[in-house]
C-alpha cells in the first residue's frame, strides 16, 4: 500500500496533541484551552482520513478544506498556550512547527484540488 504523507503526519500530530492534552490536564493548567486544542488537533487527521473515501472531487476538496481550517485553529490554540506562558517554548515548539507544516501541505492539496 502506498504511503500517504498527510495521513501519516496528521495521525502522528494527533498523538502528540493527545500527549500535550494529558500533560495539561494532569498539571491542571489551561483546561479550557487544552480541550479546544484536543478537539481541533485530532479533527485534522479525522477529516484527512474521511477525504480518502470521498465520493467526488468536490467532497474530497471539502474534507481537506475542513482539515485545513482545523489545522489553522490548532495553530491558534498552540500560539495562545505559548504566549500565555501556560506551556514554555521548549515544550511546544515542535508542535507548532509540525502544525505549520501540516497547514502548508493541506493548503497545497486544497489549492491543487480546485483545478
Amino acid at each position: 500500500m502506498k504511503q500517504n504523507i498527510i495521513v501519516d503526519k496528521s495521525f502522528r500530530f494527533a498523538l502528540k496533541i493527545i500527549e500535550i492534552y494529558q500533560y495539561l490536564v494532569n498539571n491542571k493548567k489551561g483546561f479550557v484551552l487544552s480541550k479546544q486544542l484536543l478537539r481541533s488537533g485530532t479533527s485534522i487527521g479525522a477529516n484527512v482520513k474521511e477525504s480518502i473515501n470521498a465520493i467526488s472531487k468536490a467532497d474530497f476538496r471539502n474534507k481537506m478544506s475542513i482539515a485545513l481550517k482545523e489545522a489553522d485553529e490548532t495553530e491558534y490554540w498552540i500560539e495562545l498556550l505559548l504566549r500565555s506562558n501556560i506551556l514554555c517554548k521548549n515544550e511546544i515548539k515542535f508542535l507548532l512547527r509540525d502544525c505549520k507544516e501540516i497547514c502548508r501541505i493541506l493548503n497545497s492539496i486544497v489549492r491543487n484540488s480546485s483545478n
